[in-house]
């Protein structure tokens, strides 16, 4: 590479196994960070944050691609919008002064018009303002992740231990296509090497398109639990959340944004970047069963 790479959002869900698979393929990973973490072997540290304009000169000196793995949902609910899209710009003022060449985002799929939840809604404008900006921007949009210590994974889990009669809204018909947490990275990992995707706008999803009950229904049966799913029509996605927030230990500020985007289908309309990065998508239970086997993570980060 003619520069460094620099990972934001290191500490969280994607960030540190992102910041493990760069150090294996030889990459020195430059990692913004508003506290100390430990770290690979190989993986640089910097103080910053992107809600702190002034701090990201240092973190971005002769860096040369950008990962934005940034999330604001876990500061609050209340104004989350508004941190993200300050967030975002500050970044894109900081790296135009930088010089920075590309960026890769990971951000949510779904589709564009008037209907999104308010966190769905985020992702894209923060994708939009990023590839707007003078610098090539890769833009991955994913659907439910499937690994340990992700919001969504986490939810469906405790939701299966903890509640074997689920009275559900109808959102649980909602199609969805769930990617493996080692699938996001490869191509993550991938689109560093591979510059045909720079500039271009990427759906990411695994090989099963699923309805939300259905992955909670054989998530339950990969546990040897039963479950019995009750979808009633008068329960709103905003009335579910209430009892989620209540049953599982994803906070709040994160699981109720979560649960009212359930209503949106998220299903990759396009399969381009198969050509580009090619390998083998992890199947759904195969992806749970990993999960499942994984350890706690160090940190409560989405």
């Amino acid at each position: 590479m003619a520069g460094t790479v620099l990972v934001t959002g290191a500490s969280g869900f994607i960030g540190q196994r992102l910041v493990k698979a760069l150090c294996v393929a030889g990459e020195k990973p430059r990692c913004l960070l508003r506290r100390s973490l430990p770290l690979p072997p190989g993986a640089e540290a910097v103080n910053g944050d992107l809600l702190q304009p002034e701090t990201l000169t240092q973190a971005l000196a002769g860096v040369d691609t950008v990962y934005y793995l940034v999330h604001s949902m876990a500061a609050g609910r209340a104004g989350f919008e508004s941190r993200e899209r300050t967030a975002a710009i500050n970044f894109i003022t900081a790296a135009a002064n930088a010089g920075i060449r590309r960026v890769i985002y990971l951000g949510g799929l779904g589709e564009t018009g008037s209907g999104l939840s308010e966190h769905l809604q985020s992702r894209l404008e923060i994708g939009n303002l990023l590839k707007a900006a003078p610098f090539a921007t890769t833009f991955l949009r994913a659907a439910i992740i499937l690994g340990r210590g992700g919001a969504s994974f986490e939810m469906i889990r405790w939701l299966v231990e903890r509640l074997p009669v689920m009275i559900t809204p109808r959102w649980v018909s909602t199609r969805c296509q769930p990617i493996a947490v080692d699938d996001v990275i490869r191509y993550l990992t991938g689109c560093l090497h591979e510059e045909r995707t720079a500039g271009e706008t990427f759906d990411v999803g695994g090989p099963e398109i699923l309805t939300y009950r259905e992955m909670m229904e054989r998530f339950a049966a990969i546990e040897k639990k039963r479950v019995l799913i009750i979808p009633v029509p008068v329960l709103t996605p905003k009335l579910s959340s209430y009892w989620v927030g209540l049953i599982t230990p994803v906070k709040p500020s994160i699981s109720m944004p979560l649960i009212e985007g359930l209503a949106n289908e998220v299903v990759c309309r396009e399969n381009r970047i198969r050509e580009l990065i090619p390998f083998r998508l992890t199947p759904y239970d195969e992806a749970v069963r990993i999960a499942l086997a994984e350890e706690e993570p160090r940190t409560g980060s989405t």
